[in-house]
């Protein structure tokens, strides 16, 4: 018998909820994926104000799910499970989310899953494509998390092969971007401003790419300040700023260490699937670019629609429903929001 499983997600800037019907075979279909996001009220402050979002979240909850529920035909009543964003996140955000999920669990009488915003973001490609073959290498890439990770249970096993230092690459497109004067958040205005730029156009620095560097973690913090002196530099002779080219010249550094690490961290760990998954993965060139590098290593490339890639709490449902299927544990009543929860935790219990 088929059971429903609902997914809260409250970690950052986007309150969203997700159902999920997961079946007998274990395949899990998206029934139905609400997002309220708080992103035009921090767009003046040039980056998310815990405060605000917080704030946010509590206002769009109620009628986050109320939609959801319309969204799948649904009635509370039809809920078997569900699951909440545990962490890592923004504490206060995420304890609306926690907060909301031990009422409605409470309230239902329903088990409750404290699941990790990280897994869910690997978890979600199963909405698109199936199940995942394991082990996988997933490469995480949003605005506070770039990370290589080997998958072998994407309900309980996940193992960090490699991280960013410093920024993550979601934080220097925003900080780019800033300096470029365009909007916030910097993800859609650099790409679109790339395509009619020249990627060749500026030689940006590739960031731990050197031979005593560490193979599979990142830094983006320099490539940020390398752009920044760049446009100074050229402001102070006088110049107008290439806004074109130095948008694509910055975003082909990102992909092309981004691809170049993760396909061979693949071939390291004898893997062939890669999974792109976070709100970066929407970016055309990194696509591109792993799509061809991929193709070239002989390696399966899945990287989910764009709407999943962001925030959701369909990515949620999806984890909390293959949690489900594990027989995984489910969490204590009385458990805390972690904004550091490792992502080698999948699940709380």
């Amino acid at each position: 018998m088929s059971r429903i499983i609902m997914g809260i997600e409250s970690s950052c800037d986007e309150t969203g909820v997700g159902l999920v019907r997961l079946h007998d075979d274990g395949t899990v279909e998206l029934l139905a994926d609400e997002v309220a996001s708080s992103v035009e009220q921090h767009a003046r402050f040039g980056g998310v104000v815990p405060e605000v979002a917080s704030r946010a979240h509590l206002e769009a909850m109620v009628p986050t799910t109320t939609r959801a529920f319309e969204k799948a035909g649904l009635a509370l009543s039809d809920v078997d499970a569900i699951a909440v964003t545990a962490g890592p996140g923004l504490a206060g955000a995420l304890l609306v989310g926690v907060s909301a999920a031990k009422a409605y669990a409470t309230a239902l009488d329903v088990p409750l899953y404290g699941v990790n915003h990280l897994a869910g973001h690997i978890a979600v490609d199963t909405l698109q494509h199936g199940p995942l073959p394991t082990p996988c290498l997933a490469l995480l890439v949003s605005g506070g998390h770039t990370q290589l990770l080997r998958v072998d249970d994407i309900a309980s096993e996940i193992t960090e092969l490699g991280s960013t230092v410093d920024d993550a690459a979601g934080e220097a497109y925003d900080k780019v971007a800033r300096v470029l004067g365009l909007p916030y958040p910097g993800g859609p205005p650099i790409d679109k401003a790339a395509k009619n730029g020249d990627p060749a156009a500026i030689a940006f620095p590739r960031g731990m790419t050197g031979p005593r560097d560490a193979k599979n973690d990142f830094s983006f913090s320099g490539l940020k300040t390398a752009v920044a002196r760049w446009v100074e530099s050229a402001g102070r002779r006088g110049e107008e700023i290439p806004v074109d080219d130095v948008a694509a010249s910055f975003q082909e550094a990102v992909a092309d260490v981004l691809t170049m690490k993760a396909v061979r961290a693949a071939k390291e760990q004898g893997i062939g699937t890669i999974v792109i998954s976070g709100g970066v993965a929407a970016n055309s060139r990194l696509s591109a670019l792993a799509a061809e590098r991929c193709e070239a290593a002989g390696i399966e490339l899945r990287v989910p629609r764009p709407r999943l890639c962001t925030d959701n709490g369909a990515m949620i449902a999806a984890l909390g429903a293959h949690v489900v299927a594990a027989k995984r544990p489910t969490a204590p009543l009385d458990f805390s929001a972690n904004p550091a929860l490792p992502v080698n935790v999948v699940s709380l219990s």
